[in-house]
């Protein structure tokens, strides 16, 4: 009974992060273009609405299921740790996008699980938005990517070849360098134009609005999200043997359930 209500819960909290996500691409046409401009400055209040009352969900369900606390120690003690490194990145701003907080939730997730990993991206952003200052109507949308990313690494397959291993999380880490920059520019995608025809549900259909938004991510967000997909790969083959290693060390010693 607890495992299917856990999964419900998750699963929901998934829905409501990509219903948050694509709320500004189906808005236009649902209200008119006129009234697109408008609902800029009330989506991101929706959206911080409808993500916190997720990861409220999320974490209500977490106390719920026999966690001991040496999970919980165990997340706060990493969230703590990868959110200074936050600070380090606001205090020497890296090139472009770079930033080194997303191998620890890569890793995390990897090792830990798929569920583990999903609230140690999204508290780790909140965190350490609330450590640096970084706190705006973009806080959402990051905390809920985040904890995507920290999801989706648990669900990579292990392999035994640890060069194998290596490489797969290297392309990983690669990919969701691009894909969180790409996934993040959506919600405000449809604000830069008062037209209706940047939406996915215009006239023109979802495949012209796509290649419209690929023609926009092109020219203003791949280089600035290259840097950070490198900066991913390379800290993963510079730091990603030792750091596997120590998280496997010590989850076996903290002996708690990986889902």
């Amino acid at each position: 009974m607890r495992r299917p209500l856990s999964a419900t819960i998750y699963g929901l909290s998934a829905l409501v992060g990509i219903v948050a996500f694509a709320y500004p691409l189906f808005v236009g046409v649902l209200v008119g273009p006129k009234r697109l401009a408008d609902i800029q400055n009330e989506t991101p209040l929706l959206a911080m609405a409808l993500l916190l009352l997720g990861l409220g969900a999320l974490l209500i369900e977490m106390q719920g299921r026999a966690v001991n606390a040496r999970m919980v120690a165990t997340l706060g003690l990493l969230v703590a740790a990868t959110s200074v490194l936050r600070f380090l990145e606001t205090a020497i701003p890296g090139p472009g996008g770079f930033s080194p907080i997303f191998v620890p939730i890569i890793l995390t997730g990897y090792v830990y699980g798929a569920r583990f990993g999903f609230l140690m991206g999204s508290l780790t952003l909140l965190a350490s938005a609330v450590i640096t200052g970084g706190v705006g109507p973009w806080l959402p949308y990051q905390v809920f990517a985040a904890g995507w990313v920290g999801l989706t690494a648990g669900w990579l397959p292990h392999l035994r070849d640890k060069r194998q291993e290596l490489v797969l999380l290297t392309i990983f880490a690669f990919g969701w360098g691009l894909l969180f920059g790409a996934v993040l520019n959506l919600y405000y995608w449809p604000f830069l134009s008062s037209s209706a025809n940047d939406t996915l549900l215009s006239d023109g259909g979802i495949w012209p609005a796509l290649a419209r938004y690929g023609a926009f991510y092109l020219t203003t967000s791949f280089a600035w999200d290259m840097a950070r997909a490198l900066g991913n790969a390379l800290l993963i083959l510079a730091i990603g043997f030792p750091v596997l290693r120590a998280l496997r060390r010590f989850r076996d010693r903290m002996r708690f359930e990986v889902t």
